[in-house]
């Protein structure tokens, strides 16, 4: 029996209805994603916050008799007064330093001191950083006219992403916020992510799910809460001291202890300064104050990290200045989290013939 075949315009009417219908859906998916693409970096952070603090949440839980609504509450009051407490003064804080410079560049205003001596002898960058800085301290608008078309661009847009600032907090309070009412259904959540794994990376997907899981706890706690607890100590205690720029200092600290070189390259100029220009005794009692949190990480990264951090600096690095570029202050901490999973699982994924397999089902398992 001979099967009829399907006519030229039947066929072409067939390919004209798909491509119109994949048109209205790529049309209604494009439109979704532009709907929701200013809440991604939120919900994104909130995510990342559950999973590094459920440990703290589900270790209160338990302290507090199962009662899990409770520890919730608690875990996300600890970190929104965190957040609107230390952290809004020293952004507050940052924010008008940064603009007082502005003020005093664009007014004439502004002098800079001439620089230190040893610089010039600094190998590679010495000779160069030393004349930049002479000729800044001597002729400033000079300075401008000779490294401004190189600076300003950057220059512009790291203003532009301290002025977003208050945003930013903003975002960092409802990420806490949505993270709290994450942590009673994380189980559950955690359980579907792991099965939807498991059937899209079949039969590792579990296995990359609780790398990812590992990966944030290591660098949300080990990398980004250390960083953030030596800034804002740092910084609080300047504060506190009436030094001047003491958010932008503390701002320095958290992205130099995010990519793992540590708060020295601030905090000893800052003391040396400090030394220099105020009484002895006053100096000592800051040094004594700041020294133990330049330290701090020595002791608290073998305590919070499960195991050795093994991504690389400058992963960690891109993570920082692309996550701030897009994202200001959120992206500050998302970058170098996000960065780093993927990182992990690109070289799980390509380890994966050296992983042992995956153990059989125990026998009368669904």
């Amino acid at each position: 029996m001979r099967i009829p075949q399907p006519r030229k315009d039947e066929l072409e009417a067939s390919a004209t209805d798909f491509v119109v219908r994949l048109a209205f859906l790529g049309l209604f998916a494009w439109w979704s994603l532009e709907l929701v693409r200013p809440f991604v970096p939120i919900v994104i952070w909130a995510v990342l916050l559950a999973v590094a603090l459920y440990p703290a949440y589900a270790w209160l839980a338990r302290r507090l008799g199962d009662r899990r609504g409770l520890a919730a509450a608690a875990i996300t009051l600890i970190a929104l007064a965190t957040v609107l407490g230390p952290v809004s003064i020293l952004a507050a804080s940052l924010a008008e330093t940064v603009q007082w410079l502005a003020a005093g560049l664009n007014a004439g205003t502004l002098k800079i001191p001439p620089p230190p001596a040893p610089l010039d002898e600094w190998p590679v960058v010495g000779k160069p950083l030393d004349e930049a800085w002479t000729l800044a301290a001597g002729n400033l608008d000079e300075a401008a006219r000779r490294y401004g078309p190189a600076v300003l661009p950057a220059g512009g847009t790291v203003l532009a992403k301290v002025a977003a600032i208050g945003a930013d907090v903003l975002k960092f309070v409802a990420s806490v916020v949505i993270a709290g009412f994450l942590f009673l259904p994380g189980p559950r959540l955690a359980a579907g992510v792991r099965a939807f794994a498991s059937r899209l990376v079949a039969p590792r997907g579990a296995h990359f799910v609780d790398l990812a899981g590992a990966t944030i706890r290591n660098v949300s706690r080990g990398v980004i809460g250390v960083a953030l607890l030596q800034a804002l100590l740092a910084g609080g205690i300047l504060y506190l001291a009436g030094i001047p720029g003491a958010g932008l200092i503390a701002f320095g600290v958290l992205i130099l202890c995010i990519v793992q070189i540590g708060p020295a390259p601030v905090l000893l100029p800052v003391l040396v300064w400090i030394w220099m220009s105020h009484p002895t005794t006053f100096a000592l009692v800051l040094t004594l104050l700041l020294v133990p949190v330049a330290l701090i990480d020595n002791v608290l990264k073998p305590i919070l990290m499960a195991r050795g951090l093994t991504t690389p600096m400058l992963v960690i690095l891109t993570g920082v200045i692309g996550g701030t570029l897009t994202h200001g202050l959120v992206g500050l901490f998302l970058g170098p989290v996000v960065l780093s999973v993927f990182y992990e699982l690109v070289l799980a994924w390509t380890r994966l013939g050296e992983l042992p397999p995956a153990p059989p089902p125990a026998s009368g398992a669904p």
